[in-house]
């Protein structure tokens, strides 16, 4: 039986994360996150805020800003719908808002109601003026995640990092 190796590349935000004195991490649960929310809960520099909503993280890491700390917000692809009303706050008022999105509906999908907005979502966050790094190599993560997360602070924007399934795996429907 032959052992395939997996790319760190939670471990490698993380990293990045504390290399960028990120400090709250907001997230709705998330099986393509959930090691990087494991790793920045278990870290006592980050402070990883459970949301009942994608949105209430925009408005959450908004006032982080302001109080002086930075942050990220984790979500998956679906969750990145409910939040387009929120980021033309972000825009209005050019607060920097990194978003790691782990996506749904692409490649090896089994739920046809992930499928629409997987695909949508790189336009929807674009037409509200998000920018949008796509990756789908794991080999990439790092550089794409770390470039970001200077555009963000330098410039006071928002972008959004979208982890392709081809990353983080399709998950499988068992009956």
């Amino acid at each position: 039986m032959k052992t395939v190796a997996i790319p760190d590349w939670p471990g490698r935000i993380h990293r990045i994360f504390a290399d960028s004195r990120i400090n709250q991490i907001a997230y709705v649960p998330d099986t393509g996150h959930a090691r990087l929310i494991e790793l920045c809960r278990a870290d006592r520099r980050m402070r990883a805020v459970l949301l009942t909503t994608e949105e209430e993280g925009v408005a959450l890491l908004a006032g982080a800003w302001l109080g002086g700390e930075r942050g990220a917000l984790l979500m998956q692809s679906s969750g990145a719908g409910n939040c387009i009303n929120m980021l033309g706050m972000v825009e209005a008022y050019r607060f920097p808002l990194l978003m790691i999105i782990t996506m749904r509906g692409q490649w090896g999908e089994f739920n046809p109601a992930q499928v629409p907005m997987g695909q949508a979502t790189s336009a929807a966050l674009a037409s509200i003026g998000v920018i949008v790094h796509e990756v789908d190599d794991a080999g990439r993560v790092e550089e794409t995640v770390s470039a970001a997360a200077q555009l963000v602070f330098g410039a006071y924007r928002a972008v959004a990092v979208l982890i392709s399934q081809r990353v983080i795996g399709a998950k499988e429907f068992r009956k």
